[in-house]
């Protein structure tokens, strides 16, 4: 089975936009989750949705999971002390439903509302070839490195640095099991899905993202999106 988390637990602290985390503020008369709840829906290749979210949102989104006829829902995980934390929640939520060895879960933000159906097929293809993908785009802009952030200090080749996206899929037995693992700090501690399998030895394959795909986290990103679902 493949099957698709929705992390929706964030409370949108950088938006600065209206009361709600921004996965639920409106857009076009639907909330912005719904985007990519309706692409994970309509793709042939996913079999189940899980949605880690508040208990708070959890009457929301029923009206709107009807609403929009998302039939592969399979229920709720609770969001965890960090980003990794609500993962390692999902992560066991989607093993109560798979209990095959060679399950896929990818990992998807709520806020990420343009992804794309090649991006989920790409993603599913990576992590059954390998152990998982993660979709990136390059990096356009020289980067430097700097302690104080006052000086130059070094130089980094932007020919080998890509900036991750999401969804990221992994085979979930393996990826559930370095969870296991774990202490609650060092899960605190990741900054990125992959980066916990990165250090685990999980091969994990680059794939093509999209600038489309982009996450909304700033007011410019959230009046980004209006924009575009206006035209």
């Amino acid at each position: 089975m493949n099957i698709a988390i929705i992390l929706a637990g964030g409370n949108g602290s950088r938006m600065k936009v209206g009361s709600e985390p921004k996965q639920y503020m409106m857009i076009q008369k639907k909330p912005i989750i719904s985007y990519c709840l309706e692409t994970f829906e309509a793709h042939k290749q996913i079999d189940g949705i899980i949605i880690v979210a508040e208990d708070e949102w959890h009457d929301f989104m029923n009206e709107w999971l009807h609403k929009d006829h998302i039939t592969k829902f399979c229920g709720y995980a609770v969001p965890g002390r960090t980003r990794q934390h609500s993962i390692y929640n999902g992560l066991k939520a989607a093993k109560g439903i798979t209990p095959e060895s060679d399950g896929i879960v990818i990992i998807h933000d709520a806020a990420r509302p343009m992804v794309s159906e090649k991006i989920i097929s790409d993603c599913i293809e990576g992590a059954t070839k390998k152990d998982g993908a993660m979709p990136v785009i390059s990096v356009k802009d020289t980067i430097y490195t700097s302690h104080n952030g006052k000086i130059i200090e070094g130089l980094l080749n932007r020919d080998e640095l890509f900036a991750g996206q999401a969804p990221e899929s992994f085979r979930l037995d393996k990826y559930l099991a370095i969870h296991d693992t774990m202490s609650d700090d060092d899960l605190g501690n990741i900054r990125g899905s992959s980066e916990i399998a990165y250090r685990a030895g999980m091969e994990i394959v680059l794939i093509e993202g999209s600038e489309d795909n982009f996450k909304i986290t700033t007011k410019e990103d959230y009046d980004k999106f209006k924009k575009i679902m206006e035209q």
